[in-house]
Protein backbone atom coordinates (compact mmCIF):
# COMPACT_ATOMS: atom_id res chain seq x y z
CA UNK A 1 0.00 0.00 0.00
CA UNK A 2 1.28 3.33 -0.80
CA UNK A 3 2.27 5.44 1.79
CA UNK A 4 1.20 8.85 2.34
CA UNK A 5 4.51 11.52 3.44
CA UNK A 6 4.19 14.55 4.77
CA UNK A 7 6.59 17.31 5.21
CA UNK A 8 6.19 20.41 7.06
CA UNK A 9 8.01 23.13 9.38
CA UNK A 10 7.04 21.73 12.81
CA UNK A 11 5.31 23.70 15.16
CA UNK A 12 5.57 23.94 18.74
CA UNK A 13 1.96 23.80 19.98
CA UNK A 14 0.46 25.71 23.02
CA UNK A 15 0.15 22.56 24.78
CA UNK A 16 3.32 21.53 24.51
CA UNK A 17 4.70 24.99 25.68
CA UNK A 18 2.32 24.41 28.93
CA UNK A 19 3.92 21.27 30.41
CA UNK A 20 3.49 21.15 34.22
CA UNK A 21 6.30 21.17 35.82
CA UNK A 22 6.27 19.45 39.27
CA UNK A 23 8.84 17.86 41.72
CA UNK A 24 10.93 16.41 39.07
CA UNK A 25 14.30 18.12 38.34
CA UNK A 26 14.80 15.83 35.02
CA UNK A 27 11.38 17.84 33.35
CA UNK A 28 12.50 21.42 34.29
CA UNK A 29 12.51 23.93 31.46
CA UNK A 30 14.27 26.68 31.68
CA UNK A 31 15.13 29.77 29.16
CA UNK A 32 17.50 28.95 26.47
CA UNK A 33 19.45 31.15 24.21
CA UNK A 34 21.76 29.99 21.25
CA UNK A 35 24.99 29.20 21.87
CA UNK A 36 27.64 31.51 19.66
CA UNK A 37 29.73 28.49 18.86
CA UNK A 38 26.50 26.51 17.00
CA UNK A 39 26.11 27.09 13.66
CA UNK A 40 22.41 29.09 13.00
CA UNK A 41 20.27 28.56 9.66
CA UNK A 42 21.09 24.81 9.34
CA UNK A 43 18.50 22.12 8.29
CA UNK A 44 16.93 19.65 10.18
CA UNK A 45 14.65 16.29 9.34
CA UNK A 46 12.98 14.83 11.89
CA UNK A 47 11.69 11.23 11.33
CA UNK A 48 8.90 9.86 13.28
CA UNK A 49 8.14 6.12 13.71
CA UNK A 50 5.05 7.26 12.02
CA UNK A 51 2.99 10.80 11.76
CA UNK A 52 -0.18 10.02 13.74
CA UNK A 53 1.88 8.96 17.14
CA UNK A 54 0.75 11.51 19.54
CA UNK A 55 4.05 10.51 21.08
CA UNK A 56 6.25 11.19 18.77
CA UNK A 57 4.47 14.47 17.87
CA UNK A 58 5.53 15.68 21.42
CA UNK A 59 8.73 14.78 21.25
CA UNK A 60 9.26 16.34 17.33
CA UNK A 61 7.46 19.26 19.03
CA UNK A 62 10.10 19.30 21.72
CA UNK A 63 13.12 18.79 19.23
CA UNK A 64 11.60 21.96 17.16
CA UNK A 65 11.78 23.85 19.84
CA UNK A 66 15.11 23.50 20.58
CA UNK A 67 16.18 23.77 17.35
CA UNK A 68 14.14 26.92 16.71
CA UNK A 69 15.64 28.13 19.88
CA UNK A 70 19.14 27.59 18.19
CA UNK A 71 17.84 29.64 14.89
CA UNK A 72 17.70 26.38 12.76
CA UNK A 73 14.82 25.21 10.45
CA UNK A 74 12.64 21.99 11.02
CA UNK A 75 11.54 19.46 8.81
CA UNK A 76 9.14 16.57 9.94
CA UNK A 77 8.65 14.32 7.34
CA UNK A 78 7.63 10.13 7.78
CA UNK A 79 4.56 7.98 6.78
CA UNK A 80 1.69 7.20 8.41
CA UNK A 81 2.50 3.42 8.61
CA UNK A 82 5.91 2.12 11.65
CA UNK A 83 7.68 0.62 8.99
CA UNK A 84 11.19 1.33 7.58
CA UNK A 85 9.81 1.64 4.00
CA UNK A 86 7.44 4.64 4.93
CA UNK A 87 10.41 6.12 6.61
CA UNK A 88 13.28 5.53 3.67
CA UNK A 89 11.75 8.83 1.27
CA UNK A 90 12.24 10.58 4.12
CA UNK A 91 15.96 9.92 4.39
CA UNK A 92 16.25 10.61 0.86
CA UNK A 93 14.40 13.79 1.16
CA UNK A 94 16.62 14.99 3.65
CA UNK A 95 19.70 14.29 0.51
CA UNK A 96 17.92 15.87 -1.36
CA UNK A 97 17.09 19.39 0.25
CA UNK A 98 21.02 19.25 1.64
CA UNK A 99 19.48 19.30 5.60
CA UNK A 100 22.84 19.28 7.79
CA UNK A 101 21.17 16.05 10.12
CA UNK A 102 18.59 14.25 10.32
CA UNK A 103 16.91 12.41 13.77
CA UNK A 104 15.02 9.36 13.54
CA UNK A 105 12.93 7.29 15.42
CA UNK A 106 14.20 3.39 14.18
CA UNK A 107 11.22 1.29 12.81
CA UNK A 108 13.23 -0.98 12.11
CA UNK A 109 17.10 -1.83 13.67
CA UNK A 110 19.16 -2.25 10.10
CA UNK A 111 16.82 -1.97 7.63
CA UNK A 112 17.02 1.70 7.61
CA UNK A 113 20.67 1.33 7.57
CA UNK A 114 21.89 1.36 3.85
CA UNK A 115 19.56 4.88 3.72
CA UNK A 116 21.33 6.18 6.58
CA UNK A 117 24.21 5.18 5.39
CA UNK A 118 23.84 6.95 2.14
CA UNK A 119 22.64 10.21 4.34
CA UNK A 120 26.15 10.58 6.19
CA UNK A 121 28.19 9.75 2.34
CA UNK A 122 26.30 13.10 1.86
CA UNK A 123 27.51 15.01 4.80
CA UNK A 124 24.29 14.57 6.84
CA UNK A 125 24.82 13.46 10.83
CA UNK A 126 22.80 10.98 12.26
CA UNK A 127 20.89 11.00 15.83
CA UNK A 128 18.39 8.36 16.57
CA UNK A 129 15.87 9.38 19.38
CA UNK A 130 13.50 7.34 21.31
CA UNK A 131 13.84 4.15 19.17
CA UNK A 132 17.54 3.04 18.27
CA UNK A 133 18.91 1.85 14.72
CA UNK A 134 21.77 -0.99 14.56
CA UNK A 135 23.96 1.28 11.83
CA UNK A 136 27.44 2.82 12.88
CA UNK A 137 28.64 6.37 13.27
CA UNK A 138 25.39 7.70 15.03
CA UNK A 139 24.55 9.09 18.51
CA UNK A 140 21.27 7.57 20.37
CA UNK A 141 19.50 9.63 22.60
CA UNK A 142 18.07 7.06 24.76
CA UNK A 143 14.93 8.29 27.22
CA UNK A 144 16.48 5.75 29.76
CA UNK A 145 18.19 3.07 31.28
CA UNK A 146 17.07 0.15 28.63
CA UNK A 147 17.78 -2.18 31.13
CA UNK A 148 15.90 -0.12 33.90
CA UNK A 149 13.05 0.79 31.50
CA UNK A 150 12.09 -3.12 31.19
CA UNK A 151 12.90 -4.52 34.40
CA UNK A 152 10.64 -1.57 36.38
CA UNK A 153 7.51 -2.51 34.10
CA UNK A 154 7.86 -6.57 35.48
CA UNK A 155 8.60 -5.33 38.86
CA UNK A 156 5.55 -2.24 38.60
CA UNK A 157 3.16 -5.50 37.66
CA UNK A 158 4.84 -7.93 39.90
CA UNK A 159 3.86 -5.77 43.35
CA UNK A 160 0.35 -5.08 41.47
CA UNK A 161 -0.87 -8.87 40.92
CA UNK A 162 1.18 -9.91 44.25
CA UNK A 163 3.82 -11.42 41.97
CA UNK A 164 1.63 -14.46 40.38
CA UNK A 165 -0.62 -15.21 37.15
CA UNK A 166 -0.06 -15.33 33.63
CA UNK A 167 1.06 -12.46 32.23
CA UNK A 168 1.16 -11.33 28.09
CA UNK A 169 2.76 -7.95 26.38
CA UNK A 170 0.93 -5.66 24.26
CA UNK A 171 3.98 -4.33 22.24
CA UNK A 172 3.68 -2.10 18.93
CA UNK A 173 5.57 -3.19 15.72
CA UNK A 174 7.38 -6.34 15.92
CA UNK A 175 10.62 -4.53 14.78
CA UNK A 176 11.01 -1.74 16.75
CA UNK A 177 14.32 -1.85 18.75
CA UNK A 178 13.28 0.10 21.84
CA UNK A 179 10.55 -2.45 21.93
CA UNK A 180 12.32 -5.49 21.41
CA UNK A 181 14.93 -4.69 24.10
CA UNK A 182 12.47 -3.70 26.34
CA UNK A 183 11.02 -6.92 26.07
CA UNK A 184 14.16 -8.64 26.77
CA UNK A 185 15.07 -7.71 29.88
CA UNK A 186 11.38 -7.79 30.83
CA UNK A 187 11.74 -11.84 30.45
CA UNK A 188 14.79 -11.95 32.09
CA UNK A 189 13.16 -10.11 35.15
CA UNK A 190 10.66 -12.34 34.98
CA UNK A 191 12.67 -15.04 36.15
CA UNK A 192 12.34 -13.11 39.61
CA UNK A 193 8.73 -13.98 39.41
CA UNK A 194 8.85 -18.11 39.44
CA UNK A 195 4.81 -17.57 39.63
CA UNK A 196 4.72 -15.09 37.14
CA UNK A 197 4.18 -16.76 33.74
CA UNK A 198 4.56 -14.76 30.02
CA UNK A 199 2.20 -16.38 27.82
CA UNK A 200 1.91 -13.94 24.89
CA UNK A 201 3.67 -11.29 23.80
CA UNK A 202 1.26 -9.63 20.85
CA UNK A 203 1.96 -6.58 18.11
CA UNK A 204 -0.39 -3.72 17.91
CA UNK A 205 1.79 -1.56 15.63
CA UNK A 206 1.20 1.90 17.55
CA UNK A 207 -2.14 1.78 15.67
CA UNK A 208 -5.48 1.72 17.42
CA UNK A 209 -7.38 -0.83 16.10
CA UNK A 210 -4.37 -3.38 15.48
CA UNK A 211 -4.00 -2.50 19.42
CA UNK A 212 -7.57 -3.79 20.02
CA UNK A 213 -7.96 -6.31 18.01
CA UNK A 214 -4.47 -8.17 19.29
CA UNK A 215 -5.66 -7.03 22.70
CA UNK A 216 -9.37 -8.64 22.34
CA UNK A 217 -7.81 -12.30 21.02
CA UNK A 218 -5.11 -12.06 24.06
CA UNK A 219 -8.27 -11.84 26.09
CA UNK A 220 -9.93 -14.47 24.38
CA UNK A 221 -7.49 -16.87 24.45
CA UNK A 222 -6.33 -16.64 28.16
CA UNK A 223 -9.47 -15.93 29.76
CA UNK A 224 -7.46 -15.62 33.55
CA UNK A 225 -4.81 -13.66 32.44
CA UNK A 226 -3.70 -11.32 35.21
CA UNK A 227 -1.47 -8.55 33.84
CA UNK A 228 -0.98 -6.99 30.77
CA UNK A 229 2.38 -5.04 29.98
CA UNK A 230 2.24 -2.09 27.32
CA UNK A 231 5.50 -0.44 26.84
CA UNK A 232 3.88 1.65 24.28
CA UNK A 233 1.44 5.07 24.87
CA UNK A 234 -0.59 3.50 21.68
CA UNK A 235 -1.49 0.06 23.13
CA UNK A 236 -1.65 1.16 26.80
CA UNK A 237 -4.23 3.44 26.01
CA UNK A 238 -6.09 1.67 23.63
CA UNK A 239 -6.22 -1.24 26.54
CA UNK A 240 -6.87 1.26 28.88
CA UNK A 241 -10.02 2.22 26.76
CA UNK A 242 -10.88 -1.36 26.58
CA UNK A 243 -10.80 -2.33 29.89
CA UNK A 244 -12.38 0.98 31.06
CA UNK A 245 -16.24 -0.56 29.35
CA UNK A 246 -15.45 -3.44 30.42
CA UNK A 247 -15.07 -3.04 34.16
CA UNK A 248 -15.77 -6.94 35.64
CA UNK A 249 -12.12 -7.84 33.85
CA UNK A 250 -10.72 -5.50 36.50
CA UNK A 251 -11.69 -8.13 39.03
CA UNK A 252 -8.79 -10.58 37.98
CA UNK A 253 -6.37 -7.82 35.51
CA UNK A 254 -3.99 -5.48 35.80
CA UNK A 255 -2.49 -3.12 33.00
CA UNK A 256 0.36 -0.87 33.21
CA UNK A 257 3.31 -0.26 31.05
CA UNK A 258 4.60 3.33 29.33
CA UNK A 259 1.34 5.67 28.73
CA UNK A 260 1.21 9.68 28.21
CA UNK A 261 -0.25 11.14 31.77
CA UNK A 262 -2.98 13.72 29.27
CA UNK A 263 -4.16 10.26 27.84
CA UNK A 264 -4.04 7.90 31.14
CA UNK A 265 -5.15 10.46 33.52
CA UNK A 266 -9.04 9.85 33.69
CA UNK A 267 -8.15 5.90 33.59
CA UNK A 268 -5.96 5.94 36.77
CA UNK A 269 -8.56 8.82 38.44
CA UNK A 270 -11.33 6.08 37.76
CA UNK A 271 -9.00 3.08 39.22
CA UNK A 272 -9.29 1.46 35.87
CA UNK A 273 -5.35 1.33 35.97
CA UNK A 274 -3.77 1.79 38.86
CA UNK A 275 0.18 2.99 37.69
CA UNK A 276 2.55 3.23 34.87
CA UNK A 277 5.54 4.30 33.62
CA UNK A 278 6.91 7.13 31.09
CA UNK A 279 9.56 10.01 30.75
CA UNK A 280 8.85 13.44 29.06
CA UNK A 281 8.94 13.09 25.65
CA UNK A 282 9.33 16.78 24.95
CA UNK A 283 12.23 16.73 27.02
CA UNK A 284 13.45 13.82 25.38
CA UNK A 285 12.95 15.53 21.83
CA UNK A 286 14.60 18.60 23.01
CA UNK A 287 17.76 16.93 24.19
CA UNK A 288 17.96 15.08 20.48
CA UNK A 289 17.66 18.70 18.99
CA UNK A 290 20.44 20.22 21.19
CA UNK A 291 22.13 16.67 20.23
CA UNK A 292 21.58 17.40 16.34
CA UNK A 293 22.95 20.89 16.47
CA UNK A 294 26.24 20.26 18.03
CA UNK A 295 27.23 17.22 15.86
CA UNK A 296 26.30 19.03 12.86
CA UNK A 297 27.96 22.32 14.40
CA UNK A 298 31.37 20.28 14.91
CA UNK A 299 31.52 21.47 18.73
CA UNK A 300 31.39 17.45 19.54
CA UNK A 301 31.98 14.54 18.19
CA UNK A 302 30.51 11.13 18.51
CA UNK A 303 32.77 10.04 21.36
CA UNK A 304 32.26 8.99 24.83
CA UNK A 305 33.51 11.67 26.78
CA UNK A 306 31.89 14.63 24.79
CA UNK A 307 29.25 16.69 26.24
CA UNK A 308 27.31 19.39 25.34
CA UNK A 309 24.48 21.68 27.09
CA UNK A 310 20.92 21.36 27.03
CA UNK A 311 19.52 25.32 28.04
CA UNK A 312 15.87 24.44 28.05
CA UNK A 313 16.45 21.15 30.15
CA UNK A 314 18.98 23.14 32.13
CA UNK A 315 21.75 20.91 32.34
CA UNK A 316 24.54 19.72 30.62
CA UNK A 317 24.89 16.14 29.11
CA UNK A 318 27.64 13.45 28.14
CA UNK A 319 28.36 10.72 25.48
CA UNK A 320 28.12 7.37 27.40
CA UNK A 321 30.15 5.00 25.53
CA UNK A 322 29.17 1.99 23.65
CA UNK A 323 27.07 -1.26 25.16
CA UNK A 324 25.58 -4.05 24.61
CA UNK A 325 22.78 -3.58 21.45
CA UNK A 326 23.65 0.26 21.62
CA UNK A 327 26.83 2.44 19.80
CA UNK A 328 27.23 5.74 21.73
CA UNK A 329 24.13 7.28 23.69
CA UNK A 330 23.15 9.85 25.98
CA UNK A 331 20.88 9.03 28.52
CA UNK A 332 17.95 11.26 29.54
CA UNK A 333 17.00 10.04 32.62
CA UNK A 334 15.24 7.33 34.82
CA UNK A 335 11.30 6.47 34.00
CA UNK A 336 9.05 8.10 36.31
CA UNK A 337 5.67 6.50 37.82
CA UNK A 338 2.35 7.80 37.81
CA UNK A 339 -0.40 7.03 39.80
CA UNK A 340 -3.86 8.76 41.44
CA UNK A 341 -1.47 10.94 43.61
CA UNK A 342 0.19 12.52 40.54
CA UNK A 343 -0.83 11.85 37.75
CA UNK A 344 -2.99 15.03 37.71
CA UNK A 345 0.05 17.17 37.99
CA UNK A 346 1.54 16.79 34.33
CA UNK A 347 -0.27 17.52 31.31
CA UNK A 348 1.90 16.49 28.73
Amino acid sequence: MKSKFRATSALVSSALATVLVVGMSNFAVVSASASPSLKTGQTFYLIPKDTLNPYETLEDGGIAKALKSLGDKVVISSGTQDTAAAQIPSIQAAIQHHAAGIVIAGNDASALCPSLAQAQAAGLVVVASDSDVSCPNHLFINQANTAQIGTSEVDLLAKEIGSSGQVAILSAAATATNQNSWISYMKQELKKYPKMKLVSTVYGNDDPATSLTVLQGLLSAYPNLRGIISPTTVGISTAAQYLDTHKSLLKHLTLTGLGLPSQMKSYVLDGTVKSFELWNPINLGQLAGYAVANLASGTIKIAAGQSFSAPQLGKTYTILPAAAGTGPSVLLGPPFVFDKSNVSQFNF
